[in-house]
């Protein structure tokens, strides 16, 4: 039996339960969304949004972890959850800081500089309407690149946290270039779920011409792990906790703990109380944009798995000594 994935080679989301799908060898039809196929997203999708997977027995399920856990629960093999509790919930959260910063760093350079605007517009715009012909296409990249331009605020990229959100970009991708340097996937021989999540914002990076020269410029093992997680394969196992934590460390020290979870808990508390905008300090620097809604359920969803979790041997001396205790107790 034969699942549907309706989604967009243009959205990470997408890519990332595609990515899933083809490791876990489950049966797939890839279908890009398209007015030719509206009808049909239409008829199972709760939200306009991609991805959306629909089963063989007609259910459609949206949200990429949702999907991805969904569907290890019923292919276990092969695993994409160490079975370290511990290495399981950093897994977590790095899955949960890509979905959610890092898309901040891959929709900040795709709609801010006018090259990464008309690449990706183009793209849009001709598997909308690319059967419609050459005007059709150019009036609906003109349409797409003002629309999402416009949109830049949602991911709280303006010219005030611009230096914040580039900063973390380089700083990220140099410490996921070291740990890439010994392993070919993010916890050892073979993906989880910290490396769909990661490694999905980052392959849309890759294909816009500003992230995509800096990338091929500075992080070669970035780049190599970027075409493995395309069809990914297990090259072995898990490795433990304290084999990773010299350069995995590092990275949840200065992005994680540094900067999302502070974001993260800035947010929600603004949604708590029904404000219009928040300013935190971050980086050095005052970042101020409107809250996201859905990041504060996220956010609670991660504080659930911690709370889970938080009991887990090494667990919780390696939070605190990141930084990101705090903001996981809430």
């Amino acid at each position: 039996m034969t699942c549907r994935i309706y989604g967009s080679e243009l959205s990470p989301y997408s890519v990332k339960v595609r990515s899933f799908f083809r490791y876990k060898n489950i049966d797939h039809d890839w279908i890009p969304r398209s007015p030719a196929v509206q009808a049909e997203f239409q008829k199972y999708a709760k939200l306009p949004l991609v991805p959306l997977v629909v089963t063989p027995e007609g259910e459609g399920i949206q949200d990429s972890t949702p999907i991805l856990e969904r569907f290890e629960a019923s292919h276990p093999e092969p695993s994409v959850i160490p079975d370290d509790p511990a290495l399981a919930f950093v897994s977590a959260l790095l899955e949960e800081y890509g979905d959610e910063w890092g898309n901040k760093w891959m929709f900040h350079y795709r709609w801010r500089y006018q090259p990464d605007v008309w690449s990706t517009a183009e793209r849009i715009a001709l598997q909308m309407m690319g059967a419609q012909g050459t005007l059709a296409v150019a009036q609906a990249r003109a349409a797409v690149a003002d629309r999402m331009t416009g949109r830049l605020g949602f991911v709280g990229s303006n010219q005030q946290t611009e230096p914040v959100i580039e900063a973390s970009f380089a700083k990220a991708l140099g410490l996921i270039e070291a740990h890439l340097a010994s392993r070919p996937y993010l916890l050892g021989g073979r993906p989880a779920m910290a490396d769909f999540g990661l490694w999905a914002q980052l392959y849309e990076a890759a294909t816009d011409p500003t992230p995509g020269a800096i990338m091929r410029a500075s992080a070669p093992n970035v780049m190599g792990w970027i075409q493995r997680m395309v069809a990914p394969r297990a090259e072995g196992g898990f490795e433990p906790l304290a084999a990773l934590a010299p350069t995995l460390t590092p990275l949840l020290a200065q992005e994680v703990g540094a900067l999302f979870l502070p974001w993260s808990a800035a947010n929600a508390a603004a949604i708590g109380h029904g404000h219009k905008s928040f300013t935190i300090s971050l980086g050095g620097a005052e970042w101020t944009q409107e809250p996201q809604k859905y990041h504060a359920r996220s956010l609670a969803e991660i504080r659930r798995k911690f709370a889970a979790a938080k009991a887990a041997m090494g667990l919780e001396p390696l939070l605190a000594a990141t930084g990101c205790l705090v903001g996981l107790a809430g």
